[in-house]
């Protein structure tokens, strides 16, 4: 290797990931409690450094399949984190991700290991250094993406109903969404196929179960749709508790 920089400041280079999952009707973090020092028993995301072998991408993926056992996951790369005082063990720039996972796919084995749990983002504990603006960055972009490209099909079963893809969404945004204006859009962009089957989990009547449609899913998340809705809101409420 050269020393053509030898003479620059060297800094260490962190990955971590924000790793959402859809579970019981809300949308939870996959968060561990730190093993070492510094920071060490408090609640972290999983991260680590990035080695010399390897891209950002390739340092997160690795990351990722430490601890969740999957490898296909999807992922973005979130923001730069860089303060000078983030990590008290070394100068330290983090390159955060957010990842999309179903939560019945992650091995419980590996998460039990590193002592990770799924924890409702409604009820978060404090987080390690800059932790919790990674995670408040992470849901906006979230929230922004769920409305421009389908992110159902990383987070939910193959097969689910209408009432369980409403409660994702609403899980995201943390509102209610009105039910008949959800309904219309969501059929509307042809990205569901119904099947002849019914989930009677909840009522003897049953919900009929749909599945994402492959091909129209990868076109709508190569090319983006606007998908805004309607939140249901009580007017009247929301204008008393404002005076």
């Amino acid at each position: 290797m050269s020393n053509y920089y030898s003479s620059e400041d060297k800094h260490f280079v962190a990955l971590d990931c924000i790793i959402f999952g859809f579970d019981e009707g809300e949308l939870k973090l996959l968060l561990l409690k730190r093993k070492f020092e510094p920071a060490l028993g408090k609640w972290s995301l999983m991260g680590g450094f990035l080695k010399n072998n390897e891209s950002l991408d390739d340092g997160a993926r690795r990351i990722l399949y430490q601890l969740t056992g999957l490898k296909d996951i999807f992922m973005e790369q979130l923001y730069s984190f860089g303060d000078l005082s983030r990590d008290p063990g070394e100068r330290t720039i983090s390159i955060a991700y957010f990842a999309l996972i179903k939560v019945s796919d992650n091995d419980k084995k590996l998460a039990k290991d590193h002592g990770a749990q799924w924890l409702s983002i409604k009820d978060l504990p404090d987080l390690i250094f800059d932790h919790s603006q990674m995670v408040k960055k992470a849901l906006a972009k979230l929230r922004i993406r769920s409305e421009l490209k389908p992110i159902g099909f990383e987070l939910l079963n193959e097969k689910f109903t209408l009432p369980q893809l409403q409660a994702l969404y609403e899980a995201i945004h943390l509102e209610p969404l009105d039910k008949r204006n959800f309904r219309k859009k969501i059929l509307e962009t042809g990205l569901l196929d119904k099947i002849n089957e019914k989930d009677r989990a909840g009522s003897k009547k049953g919900a009929f179960l749909y599945r994402f449609n492959r091909i129209r899913y990868e076109k709508y998340a190569e090319m983006g749709f606007n998908f805004q809705f309607k939140v249901r809101r009580n007017q009247l409420i929301k204008a008393n508790n404002e005076i």
